[in-house]
């Protein structure tokens, strides 16, 4: 496997491991709806929280959370609104990014709520 898909496996076991540890409940990890993929479905209390993760091993050309872009908040949408519709869900919504970074002494995680919203 590659070096970066393994950081990415890692970023999202990490993600997964603070959101549990902050009394989220994992429902889905890599939900598929057409060409999204969605990292993790977590519920909290009466809302669901999409989680984009995004690591990185350096900040050398941004931070992680500066490569979510539109086309990729779109199609997440669209996932989640036939994730809510095929669950037969009524839930409030809720759109994070878990911006995970490899330092030397470890991985420095930044949990960022309503990171974007959905039109």
């Amino acid at each position: 496997m590659a070096q970066h898909n393994e950081l990415g496996k890692k970023g999202e076991q990490l993600a997964v491991d603070f959101l549990l540890e902050n009394n989220y409940e994992i429902v889905e990890r890599n939900y598929r709806f057409e060409k999204a993929e969605v990292d993790i479905i977590a519920k909290k209390d009466s809302f669901l929280a999409i989680v984009e993760v995004k690591t990185r091993s350096t900040t050398d050309f941004g931070d992680p959370q500066d490569f979510v872009k539109p086309k990729q908040i779109k199609n997440l949408v669209k996932a989640v609104d036939e994730y809510i519709c095929v669950n037969g869900l009524d839930v409030e919504v809720r759109f994070d990014i878990i911006a995970i970074v490899k330092g030397k002494d470890g991985y420095n995680i930044e949990h960022l709520e309503n990171a974007f919203y959905h039109f």
